[in-house]
């Protein structure tokens, strides 16, 4: 019998490839992860089932974990993508709207993916440069790809670029909203559980500066949260930007994009992301030629 070939993930050298795992790429997921819960289902089942409340640092790790394996897991990427889904198995419920729902439904389950590409491409001009167009296409292709590892099926998300658009505004136009879990997610004034990790030093040194540590961290998400989504979605969630915090966003864009590429690769890329760079640069190294 036939098995069908398991999803690839992005390639080396692609897109994804360099930025997903890159520390700047942090700035850009509380934006993607605002507008999911901007969804009244997905904010329903956040609310129910998530612990971003009780265990915002090791939600976070394991989240990002599960991401950078999406682009950088080679063989283990489909794999994980199965592991989402067993996750989302059993998630299910009814949102504010009466409206009963399932985690994996389409419907749903590919928004969740779809936030993804608009936070990129409107993002990285902030923190990395503009895309040409021929580089937004690149990274749209690349964002099916990692459709793909996560069990999306090619007929739930749009095919190209130029479909997408059409997609995305009519999302924001009937579905996205100002819920509570994404206003929850730009407040300033919400209780932040201390990080539990590292040394005993710094974790004592840590709980002791966190109510003021937690107020300065918060202000900081609320402000690049607000600051790096695409402002159609800003305007559909109803959260204010004025031209005094975009002068302050360019100022951080300009900073990181002067300092970050100035750092060795071991300080630039997280973790799974160096290991993978290193040995898809090993194997080309080995490779006969």
């Amino acid at each position: 019998m036939s098995r069908t070939p398991a999803p690839q993930p992005p390639p080396p050298g692609g897109i994804l490839w360099t930025v997903a795992g890159d520390i700047r790429a942090l700035l850009l997921l509380p934006a993607a992860f605002t507008m999911q819960v901007a969804h009244p289902v997905v904010a329903a089942g956040v609310d129910t089932y998530s612990v971003f409340r009780t265990d915002p640092w090791g939600r976070g790790e394991r989240s990002l974990r599960s991401v950078q394996l999406w682009v950088y897991g080679g063989e283990a990427a489909a794999e994980e993508g199965r592991r989402v889904r067993r996750l989302h198995r059993d998630i299910s419920g009814t949102d504010e709207d009466g409206r009963s729902y399932h985690a994996l439904d389409p419907a749903y389950y590919t928004w969740i993916h779809a936030t993804g590409f608009p936070v990129y491409r409107y993002g990285l001009a902030y923190v990395f440069r503009p895309l040409t167009g021929a580089e937004e296409r690149q990274l749209y292709a690349e964002w099916l790809m990692v459709g793909r590892v996560l069990g999306i099926h090619d007929r739930d998300m749009p095919a190209t670029v130029e479909e997408f658009w059409p997609y995305y505004r009519t999302m924001l136009a009937e579905e996205i909203r100002s819920t509570a879990v994404a206003r929850e997610l730009v407040a300033t004034d919400v209780d932040l559980p201390a990080p539990t990790g590292g040394p005993l030093p710094v974790r004592l040194a840590v709980r002791a500066a966190w109510p003021v540590l937690s107020r300065a961290f918060l202000r900081f998400r609320a402000f690049v949260t607000v600051g790096l989504m695409p402002p159609d979605a800003r305007a559909a969630i109803g959260l204010d930007w004025t031209p005094a915090q975009e002068r302050r966003l360019r100022l951080l864009g300009r900073t990181v994009r002067t300092l970050v590429p100035l750092l060795p690769e071991r300080l630039r890329y997280l973790p799974i992301a160096r290991e993978a760079r290193r040995t898809h640069r090993a194997t080309r190294r080995a490779a006969p030629r």
